[in-house]
């Protein structure tokens, strides 16, 4: 690797960033040149172009990831009767689309050594209350990490629960089934839903956007109602038709379209997706090396169900995290040094909302003591040798001292 004193100490090195190439931004002025800039082909086009890339039947183009979790939420029939469990180590969105429609999230906690949820937890949860007391679970592929999905349709079918998997960190990623077929994150092989982000730090960028993936038409074509005030134009949905121009509100929706020009640079950064994952994944090889036996580091482990021969990972590496005793230190070392590390997450049942709603601190000491030691070092495919060879001394020159 090139050292790192060729690299610029005083140029602003961030946890995650967007990369836009001239040909993102040309397929992006082509739409502002055409007749549509919402509603209009790119749409459908991206969507397809998704749920191929996921090996998904269907998708759905949202406004952002945000969006794909409510409406997932709502077509699942979420109320003020519904119980959710989710892991609290996640960004709040979550948890939040449960309680966009009047249901209760119940947290239940992760496995230290992967931060995923605990699939012993949820289900020790589970058996401490009543068959159907619980109706889904909503377990997120934390970092890019993904989650043993077939094992937590399993614990769903025991208990008659949906499962919706928050993937908006693992396009690309993907595990291994019992039967050692490869099960691609989203490709709706065991969740009935699927989110993903295409918030500027994710793998695929839009600026703002989200997508929903399913094998399920009945709830494929729901969240197009939802998508678009509740309202279809097909005339096979509709009760009446007069006209070309006939419409149909069946149900309160959302405005939660994405527009064509969102969808053109969606549709352009698909076309390197595969390119930007191999250069995450060859960033955290290097990273794992540069860690390895070090003390006073430890890396997060990668699922096992996402390990494969020779080394294969089916990890997506949103993030690289670490945990360190001193998290602040370090956080505060590396910004000095102009290292912006991020942490993620507070776990969400500490956050004073959910706290008003009876979680408190100490509800999940496994969370806890992650939030305590993590931290987020950068990974994003435009990470120079340079750069990545910097932060590595600097990571190791703070736990040294």
């Amino acid at each position: 690797m090139t050292q790192s004193a060729e690299h610029n100490p005083n140029k602003p090195i961030p946890y995650g960033r967007q990369h836009i190439t001239e040909a993102d931004i040309e397929a992006v002025a082509d739409t502002l040149r055409s007749d549509f800039l919402t509603q209009g082909p790119r749409v459908a086009e991206f969507e397809r172009a998704f749920a191929d890339y996921v090996g998904a039947t269907y998708a759905v183009a949202v406004s952002n990831g945000t969006a794909a979790l409510h409406l997932c939420a709502l077509a699942l029939g979420v109320n003020e009767s519904s119980r959710v469990i989710t892991t609290p180590i996640t960004f709040v969105a979550s948890a939040n689309c449960v309680r966009y429609c009047g249901g209760t999230v119940a947290f239940a906690d992760i496995d230290p050594a992967t931060a995923l949820l605990d699939i012993n937890k949820v289900r020790q949860l589970l058996e401490s209350k009543p068959q159907g007391y619980f109706s889904g679970i909503i377990p997120v592929d934390f970092a890019g990490n993904p989650v043993d999905m077939e094992a937590f349709r399993r614990l769903a079918d025991e208990h008659g629960l949906w499962l919706i998997e928050d993937a908006a960190h693992a396009p690309g990623g993907f595990f291994y089934d019992s039967k050692g077929r490869r099960q691609l994150c989203g490709n709706g092989a065991y969740a009935d839903l699927a989110i993903f982000s295409f918030h500027p730090v994710k793998h695929i960028a839009t600026g703002e956007g989200g997508m929903v993936t399913t094998n399920n038409e009945a709830l494929y074509r729901k969240l197009l109602r939802l998508r678009t005030h509740g309202i279809t134009r097909d005339p096979e949905e509709t009760e009446g038709n007069d006209g070309g121009w006939y419409m149909e509100m069946q149900e309160l929706g959302y405005n939660y379209r994405l527009p064509d020009m969102l969808c053109a640079l969606g549709i352009s950064q698909l076309q390197r997706a595969d390119a930007g994952l191999a250069r995450r994944k060859g960033i955290a090889r290097i990273y794992d090396a540069a860690f390895k036996d070090v003390a006073g580091i430890e890396p997060l482990h990668t699922e096992p169900a996402a390990l494969g021969a020779e080394g294969e990972t089916g990890h997506a590496y949103h993030l690289y995290v670490i945990r360190v005793p001193d998290r602040k230190g370090l956080y505060d070392f590396l910004r000095q040094h102009s290292i912006y590390a991020q942490v993620h997450y507070i776990p969400a049942h500490t956050m004073p909302y959910y706290r008003s709603l009876g979680h408190g601190r100490g509800d999940f000491p496994e969370a806890e003591r992650y939030y305590a030691e993590c931290l987020s070092l950068p990974m994003y495919p435009s990470l120079t040798q340079e750069e990545q060879a910097f932060v590595i001394e600097k990571v190791k020159e703070f736990v040294g001292r």
